[in-house]
């Protein structure tokens, strides 16, 4: 489990085939590692990666097809820049939400705009996650933990202050970037609770008639 506080910026130093998957070999940068050992987990832009060896630069992580299906990665190369954070500790500050590094899908950035000396970026999710994603809310892009400022349809809008902005890799982000989403996790599990018995059913899905019945509308 994450918070979506990043504490540094890592780089990408090698991506290798291992027949079906991909290994990763990431530089971390700053990121103390001192506290690390194999088999622990780093959000690697927002990826839950576990750490399968430690090369006094950095680490190297295994991607399996489903990680590969899901996210970003697909995209990557040496020399890119990704977001790192290590797995939260019971006294580690809570000081952005849950984030569990399991990527829902990707998005991709379709504006950017500078509000004083703030940056705001429009992010168009799949039509299916739009449902989870609500103004004021909380999501991860890129493993940063972000407020949703604004929603039309299955767009969104964040709004990055300078201190976000620098201290990860979203000053770089352009219009047209695909970035790794994930959203709250509380939103996921609130629709398969209110499903009751039905979740066994293959079929079930929240309907407006479940939320009627359950209370949710007037």
């Amino acid at each position: 489990m994450f918070t979506g506080i990043i504490e540094a910026i890592g780089t990408i130093s090698a991506l290798t085939p291992k027949g079906a998957d991909i290994s990763v070999t990431v530089d971390s940068g700053n990121l103390d590692l001192s506290d690390v050992k194999l088999g622990d987990s780093i959000a690697t832009n927002g990826v839950c990666l576990t750490v399968v060896a430690l090369t006094g630069k950095g680490y190297v992580a295994d991607l399996s097809l489903e990680t590969l299906k899901r996210t970003a990665f697909t995209d990557y190369k040496s020399g890119q820049k990704v977001n790192l954070e290590k797995a939260m500790l019971p006294t580690t500050r809570f000081g952005g939400h849950m984030v569990s590094g399991h990527v829902d899908e990707v998005g991709k950035i379709i504006e950017r705009t500078h509000t004083g000396r703030a940056i705001e970026f429009w992010v168009k999710a799949p039509a299916h996650l739009a449902k989870y994603i609500s103004e004021k809310g909380s999501v991860s892009i890129d493993g940063i933990s972000l407020t949703v400022n604004a929603i039309r349809g299955d767009e969104f809008k964040l709004t990055i202050v300078p201190h976000t902005a620098s201290e990860t890799t979203m000053e770089s982000f352009q219009v047209g970037r695909v970035v790794n989403l994930e959203v709250d996790v509380i939103a996921r599990y609130l629709e398969r609770l209110m499903l009751g018995d039905k979740a066994a059913d293959k079929k079930s899905e929240v309907t407006m008639d479940l939320l009627a019945r359950t209370g949710f509308l007037g």
